[in-house]
């Protein structure tokens, strides 16, 4: 009795193993992104701090909470879940938040100021991509949640339409050249900082 137990047992194990085996790797497609985040100042913040953990969903969803709020919601992400927001853009983000998804305008998208970031005059281009939340998404060289800037130089390397497709991209956002992942639209990037953008993604190329 003993000795058949222990047989089913094995055969069990085996069938088990066996199973796994074929079963092989199983892929979760996400669905696309659908959505944005609303205009408004500092909308570049939550683009740069936000998406790259969760979709723009996840803040929609929420009940429009007060400054005190979002103030928790922040620093939950930061202090719980490791959120690499700086400390000194947690006002800001939460304002940002309370204003556009808040109680302070129930929800209602409002406007964004023209002069809302800083001019490029004194800024590096890697600081200037920095300062847009570019890099959070991208980086030279590997995929990160977007493609490399190598990757979209040596796509459009040879196209004459290079720079208006990039442009269009930046102030547009969407999705779809590069997978089902939303990039959301940048419409406060100025013309000449989108021609500096451009150029430097451009230049990944050589």
């Amino acid at each position: 009795m003993q000795q058949k137990t222990i047989r089913w047992i094995c055969t069990a194990l085996i069938l088990l193993a066996l199973n796994v085996s074929i079963a092989g790797v199983v892929k979760i497609e996400l669905p696309p992104e659908t959505q944005s985040f609303k205009s408004g100042p500092d909308v570049a913040l939550a683009n740069a701090q936000c998406l790259t953990c969760h979709s723009v969903e996840y803040v929609a969803m929420q009940p429009p909470l007060s400054q005190t709020g979002w103030t928790a919601e922040v620093k939950k992400m930061r202090e719980k879940y490791g959120a690499q927001i700086p400390q000194d853009e947690i006002t800001p983000l939460v304002d940002y938040l309370t204003q556009t998804y808040g109680v302070v305008t129930n929800g209602q998208p409002i406007a964004t100021p023209a002069g809302n970031l800083p001019p490029a005059a004194n800024l590096g281009v890697v600081a200037l991509a920095t300062r847009y939340g570019c890099l959070s998404c991208h980086s030279v060289n590997a995929k990160i949640v977007g493609p490399a800037y190598k990757d979209v130089a040596a796509k459009y390397r040879n196209d004459p339409e290079a720079f208006e497709k990039i442009a269009a991209q930046i102030h547009n956002g969407g999705s779809g050249k590069w997978g089902s992942v939303l990039m959301p639209p940048f419409p406060m990037v100025n013309d000449s900082d989108t021609k500096m953008l451009v150029e430097w993604i451009m230049s990944q190329a050589k």
